[in-house]
């Protein structure tokens, strides 16, 4: 289907015979009905954007054949506006025939989208993802700061290259997770493989490292290292879930502040060495998860939501 004839039938600007063509379409096969779906869900969100985002560069004449699926992840953000910007850069020329979007996920949010070629992204929160609306024969590249999980739709003629600030992940076909957050020292460089086969090189491709099942790559002291994945519940994240193995309250509290959004200050330091293992929803809210930490180690905990909105820990 045309998708400008299809973008005219979704805004209601059709005229009878136009609706006849695309209902005929749409009752002709199942595919077709879902693209339609996911075609006027994605003509839904930006409409909404338009009219509540001054940074939505993505206008409504230019609908996009993917599909985007929003999450809220944390009870504090029940009921709230989900900040999720679809633009082009600024001072950018975008062609006619490919158009390149960037989708950001604030903190407390995660996302989940299709793309042209069939890929599946799961993004985490703080994390902004740039791609073009479809991709050439020779190449589909995409740009990441933050966090993914791919389900990269297989095609030997057209590899598939997630560029990160420092590293490259190239592919043809496979299921990871990338972690390259470009201002946080906490979340940096790594490249968890779970089937296939990836490589890692760097930006001016000097190093190049290929990774195998169940294993990961990680930045350390400007070295790219690797080793075995002992520990898979971490990649849980984008199914809503939070997940601590023999983590420490610090790292637990830098977590959940990450998650969040909320800072957490911590003036009783000497619990900071207890160690939990478990999982938890995220949609729950850090408060469930703090009340629960409270039944193995003493400590409390007052939230104070004007005007810093912080947890502090006493």
């Amino acid at each position: 289907m045309e998708q400008k004839l299809l973008h005219k039938y979704i805004a209601g600007d059709a005229n009878p015979q136009e609706k006849e063509t695309v209902i005929r379409w749409i009752e002709a096969d199942k595919k077709n009905m879902e693209e339609f779906l996911s075609a006027r869900k994605l003509y839904d969100l930006t409409v909404w954007q338009n009219d509540l985002v001054t940074e939505t560069y993505a206008t409504a004449g230019r609908l996009r054949k993917i599909c985007i699926e929003f999450a809220k992840i944390a009870a504090i953000f029940i009921g709230s506006i989900i900040l999720v910007t679809i633009f082009y850069p600024a001072n950018e020329t975008v062609p006619e025939e490919t158009g390149i979007q960037k989708l950001y996920v604030p903190a407390g949010q995660r996302a989940e989208l299709t793309l042209s070629d069939g890929t599946k992204v799961w993004l985490n929160a703080k994390t902004t993802f740039s791609f073009p609306d479809h991709f050439d024969d020779h190449q589909r590249n995409v740009i990441l700061d933050g966090e993914a999980y791919f389900d990269v739709a297989h095609n030997e003629k057209s590899p598939f290259v997630i560029q990160t600030e420092k590293y490259n992940v190239k592919v043809l076909g496979t299921e990871f997770n990338v972690r390259a957050y470009k201002e946080d020292e906490i979340y940096a460089f790594e490249t968890a493989l779970i089937n296939g086969s990836v490589e890692i090189e760097t930006a001016d491709h000097a190093v190049k490292k290929q990774l195998q099942p169940k294993e990961k790559a990680y930045a350390e002291n400007g070295q790219l290292e690797i080793k075995p994945i002992t520990e898979f519940d971490q990649y849980l994240w984008k199914e809503g879930l939070i997940c601590f193995d023999d983590n420490n309250l610090a790292e637990i509290f830098k977590k959940l502040d990450f998650y969040y959004n909320i800072p957490v200050k911590i003036e009783n330091t000497k619990i900071l060495d207890k160690r939990y293992t478990g999982k938890f929803r995220s949609s729950d809210g850090i408060e469930h998860i703090l009340k629960t930490l409270q039944l193995k180690t003493k400590f409390r905990y007052e939230r104070k939501e004007y005007p810093d909105n912080i947890i502090v820990i006493k």
